[in-house]
């Protein structure tokens, strides 16, 4: 739960007045929460973003909201599923030509909400589009838009996203990806499963510094790019992922870093502990542009490919594998065996550049607990 509903919990324990069969409030005009539900005073989340104000926590009752979109102009505010997912299904509708949601304000939290059928005359519709400062989204799901999400550019922006999943996202054009981060600060995505982008990428940051850890990022089927993209470089860890690459990926790259121009003052990336599956006959995991400071450490290698092209890496502990030693590779398990090559055979890493969660499927994560040696990959055996 959110640290804002646990403190409207509490104030409703502590003793709210009530205004209207949908909305609580303190009596002294502080935070309210709105509840949206069509047995509700507010039947919408449009007509909670109409009198919401900042601060305000807006819940809204399980079930689909068809063609209802809406821009939020408020700050802090926390826009959550009450118990179960609340369903954002555009249905032909769009805010300002943009999104599901349009974000505007500042430090919006989003939790246990699902955007579907984002689309726009410009190609660029997404579930939520971030113009505001400061974006976290947790237990969310974003499938069959032009864009799962996507940020504009703002250097005092931290985006957080966690437990939530992306799929099948992109118009087809290679410009629309699943998830799409502008030059915001900082992006965090964790314990979420990215799969099945349309023609773009799985994950796309522009972002200064990006924290990528714990996640299954997967094409299946589908004609993705990419995986994970970070065009501008910055200051990037890659670590703890399960990524395979599709065999009708339309590029033969898992992780690009660069390939755009740095406009970041820190080039370092650190690519740790993960295990990189390509089903394509040929490929590579790590392409790294001129420039780049690139340290490779403890990541396994299924199928073909080199472990990096351009710029020179600092590679240790990278092993290439076979299916074996996994639980169901099939299933894309790749949780290791004790008959693992993998176990108690990682190099030395740095505190700060460390693995410290593993996935937990479907769209979860849990600390990555090692004892003695660390094993390679995206799992530790005990």
């Amino acid at each position: 739960m959110p640290a804002r509903r646990v403190l409207s919990s509490l104030a409703l324990a502590a003793g709210l007045l009530a205004v209207s069969p949908g909305t609580t409030s303190y009596a002294d005009g502080g935070p309210r929460t709105w509840r949206v539900g069509p047995d509700r005073a507010l039947t919408t989340p449009s007509a909670a973003a109409a009198v919401a104000r900042d601060g305000d926590t807006v819940l809204i009752d399980p079930g689909t909201y068809s063609g209802d979109v809406a821009t939020w102009t408020q700050d802090d505010l926390t826009l959550a599923g009450d118990g179960a997912r609340a369903h954002l299904r555009a249905d032909g509708n769009d805010a300002q030509g943009k999104a599901i949601w349009v974000l505007q304000g500042d430090n919006t939290t989003v939790d246990r909400i699902e955007f579907s059928g984002a689309a726009v005359a410009d190609g660029n519709g997404a579930g939520i589009r971030l113009e505001g400062t400061g974006l976290t989204v947790d237990r969310s799901w974003f499938h069959h838009n032009e864009n799962g999400i996507l940020t504009g550019d703002d250097s005092d922006s931290d985006v957080f996203i966690t437990g939530s999943r992306f799929f099948g996202n992109g118009a087809g054009d290679g410009y629309s990806h699943n998830l799409y981060v502008g030059a915001v600060r900082s992006l965090t995505v964790a314990g979420c499963w990215l799969s099945g982008a349309d023609t773009g990428h799985e994950l796309k940051s522009r972002a200064a510094s990006n924290t990528i850890a714990a996640n299954r990022i997967s094409d299946g089927a589908a004609t993705a790019s990419y995986s994970i993209d970070l065009p501008n470089g910055g200051s990037s860890l890659v670590a703890g992922n399960v990524v395979v690459q599709g065999p009708r990926s339309e590029n033969a790259t898992l992780v690009s870093y660069g390939a755009e121009g740095f406009t970041h003052p820190s080039r370092d990336l650190w690519v740790v502990n993960n295990t990189f599956v390509n089903e394509r006959a040929s490929g590579t995991f790590v392409a790294l542009a001129e420039g780049s400071d690139a340290h490779l450490r403890n990541n396994l290698l299924v199928g073909p490919g080199a472990l990096f092209t351009g710029e020179a890496a600092d590679a240790r502990a990278n092993r290439r594998v076979g299916p074996g030693g996994f639980v169901a590779p099939a299933r894309q398990d790749y949780r290791l065996t004790r008959s693992s090559r993998a176990v108690d055979r990682g190099a030395h890493v740095p505190p700060r550049w460390r693995a410290q969660q593993q996935y937990v499927h479907p769209a979860r994560y849990e600390p990555r607990k090692v004892v003695g040696r660390t094993d390679l990959g995206a799992y530790e055996l005990r």
